[in-house]
């Protein structure tokens, strides 16, 4: 096979993920591919918070799903025919690689490179290398530092944060 078909591309709110994301949208349109976006809200956070917020959890939540709602919009008028979205809940490290890579039946995972430095990589491990390690296909991992320096996002906006982060 020498075209993919199935391409899920992970999205975090970040500018590197939605400089990613611009490259899926012009490598599903090119494959006339299938794009699913996910987010997966890495709950194992909350595990330290003593008092369980469920508030907390409710703006992840509400936060994430305006992001895919808007890269589903975004992907479809730029002329991907297939979208779909799906927000999950865990360790991206392992559920993009060995639960959602599988549920969706991808032939590539894309992702953006986080933008740790050498240090960070190394205690907290980096999520695109656990993809490229865990995955069951290709991936394609995007290099951020050849991201433009007058690149803005569009969807993952600093308005789309403070609306579902402050005082609600």
């Amino acid at each position: 096979m020498l075209s993919y078909k199935n391409i899920l591309i992970a999205v975090d709110g970040s500018t590197e993920s939605e400089w990613a994301f611009n490259k899926a949208v012009a490598v599903a349109k090119r494959n006339d591919a299938k794009l699913t976006i996910v987010n997966v809200v890495d709950s194992r956070s909350y595990a330290s918070v003593e008092a369980y917020d469920t508030q907390i959890v409710n703006k992840a939540t509400s936060f994430a799903e305006s992001l895919l709602s808007g890269y589903k919009e975004f992907a479809e008028k730029n002329g991907v025919n297939n979208v779909a979205t799906k927000l999950e809940f865990g360790s991206p490290k392992t559920v993009i690689p060995k639960k959602l890579a599988v549920e969706f039946d991808v032939d590539l995972i894309m992702c953006g490179t986080s933008g740790l430095n050498a240090v960070e990589r190394f205690i907290v491990g980096s999520v695109s290398e656990s993809i490229v390690r865990n995955s069951p296909c290709d991936v394609l991992v995007i290099r951020t530092e050849t991201m433009p320096d007058d690149f803005e996002p569009v969807v993952a906006t600093k308005e789309l944060f403070d609306e579902h982060h402050e005082g609600k």
